[in-house]
């Protein structure tokens, strides 16, 4: 861990339970049975949810989701996928983004970090109209001083090149990691943690499994990305927070630890990360 590292990644009381800490609980694929499914991760020991913001249209009805349940936090971002459909000039996005988070918080909801944004080299929209989209974003989290929720997918380069262009004082977590030891220590080292997913749930995913097992456990956060991202065995069905035991299991068999190691230290680390 980097000196500078230090001021991000602190130790604090948690309360029990694992944390999801990127989950579209507000997507339409939850429509019918959105409390039920809940209800069945509170039981499965899931304590609480992030849910990230992908398109402007979608803020107002994540966050009147947000606000009738405790246990939900949300964020205010603009998904790579939803940049073809962005109505405003990218260079009004910096300001529409610390608008709707200033009205969320007056408004009493818990609203928690800027994203989910970032880069993703496998759609079409052109890389230098994503930049476009991320910078304003980067500079949004700045301005608040909210740590950021980053899609980074065959663009790790150019997200740390971004990263590093601003430098972020709160940090933030690399949503869905899947890379090298060396790539996951960079980020770490800006005051990125890892979100591990259902990935890690596949042998075949042998160089991020290893690199899950090697870093350090301050380094880690759990997410498990539901709808999508479904684990090992449970391929084109719909992912859920209540198979987020299922990560946190093979995390801990990873890492040759206990489950309730894990689930410490990874709700350690969202609460610390988030400010929850």
């Amino acid at each position: 861990m980097s000196a500078s590292n230090g001021q991000l990644h602190g130790c604090q009381m948690i309360d029990d339970g694992l944390i999801d800490s990127h989950c579209h609980l507000d997507f339409d694929a939850f429509a019918a049975d959105r409390d039920a499914v809940w209800q069945r991760s509170r039981a499965a020991g899931v304590s609480s949810v992030i849910i990230p913001g992908v398109s402007i249209r979608q803020w107002r009805t994540l966050f009147a989701l947000v606000r009738n349940n405790p246990d939900w936090y949300g964020a205010v971002g603009v998904h790579p996928w939803w940049v073809k459909d962005l109505a405003i000039a990218p260079t009004q996005l910096q300001q529409a983004v610390i608008e709707r988070v200033d009205a969320e918080m007056r408004s009493g909801s818990r609203c928690v970090a800027v994203g989910e944004c970032g880069l993703d080299a496998l759609i079409k929209t052109p890389m230098d109209r994503q930049l476009a989209v991320f910078r304003p974003q980067l500079a949004a989290a700045c301005d608040l001083e909210l740590p950021l929720i980053v899609h980074g997918v065959k663009a790790h380069s150019e997200v740390l090149r971004a990263l590093k262009q601003f430098r972020p004082r709160c940090g933030g977590v690399i949503h869905a990691f899947a890379g090298s030891e060396e790539i996951a220590r960079e980020y770490w080292n800006l005051g990125f943690y890892l979100g591990i997913g259902g990935t890690i749930t596949y042998p075949r995913a042998a160089k991020t499994r290893r690199t899950v097992a090697a870093v350090p456990a301050e380094s880690l956060i759990l997410e498990s990305d539901a709808p999508d991202m479904p684990h090992a065995g449970r391929q084109g069905e719909r992912n859920s927070p209540e198979y987020l035991p299922n990560i946190a299991l093979t995390l801990a068999e990873l890492r040759g630890t206990t489950v309730e190691d894990v689930t410490q230290t990874t709700a350690s680390n969202t609460r610390q990360l988030f400010d929850l």
